[in-house]
């Protein structure tokens, strides 16, 4: 068995070779401690500096030299729980991918949770879990209303997933906003 400061060495390693996110069951089970160790390990070495993030598929370490999207912008959206699979098939389908999830709180300010749901099968998958788990989305803490930073290859795209949202009856208002 791995000292505490070798097996946080060696969930650095493994999460920056992998290219996709790694659960810390899968952590767990690989270095041989429970579930929970790997949870504190990962707090450790966030507050060390290391930019790990956890999506609903696990870990994943994000550099920020390597833009996984040439083009992003963000969509504010509103819809019930209900219509999640359409908002989220909306941007997949459009050649989009839905990056991340924001709220603003009347108490804790701005929260966010890293979504990055290229696919139907992803889509598929997060409703899947959150149903299973009996979890909301953070969504129902400001009455629906959301942002989503959409990734895609270029404005034209993101132009058309808005255009999409906007046909379904998912944006707030048509407000939408490019990154770049």
């Amino acid at each position: 068995m791995l000292d505490a400061k070798k097996r946080r060495e060696e969930i650095l390693n493994i999460l920056s070779k992998r290219n996709e996110p790694t659960s810390a069951t899968w952590l767990s089970n690989r270095l041989k401690v429970s579930r929970q160790i790997i949870v504190g390990d990962v707090a450790i070495l966030r507050a060390e500096g290391t930019n790990i993030k956890a999506t609903h598929r696990g870990y994943v370490i994000v550099s920020e030299e390597k833009q996984k999207y040439p083009y992003m912008g963000k969509v504010v959206c509103r819809h019930t729980e209900d219509e999640i699979l359409k908002e989220l098939y909306c941007v997949v389908d459009h050649g989009g991918s839905v990056v991340d999830v924001i709220i603003d709180h009347s108490f804790y300010g701005q929260l966010s949770g890293i979504l990055d749901i290229s696919s139907r099968f992803e889509a598929d998958l997060f409703v899947e879990k959150m149903r299973e788990s009996k979890g909301l989305p953070l969504s129902i803490l400001s009455g629906g209303i959301h942002l989503h930073t959409i990734g895609c290859e270029n404005e034209a795209v993101f132009n058309l997933i808005c255009s999409a949202l906007k046909k379904e009856g998912l944006l707030f208002n048509d407000v939408l906003s490019p990154n770049r």
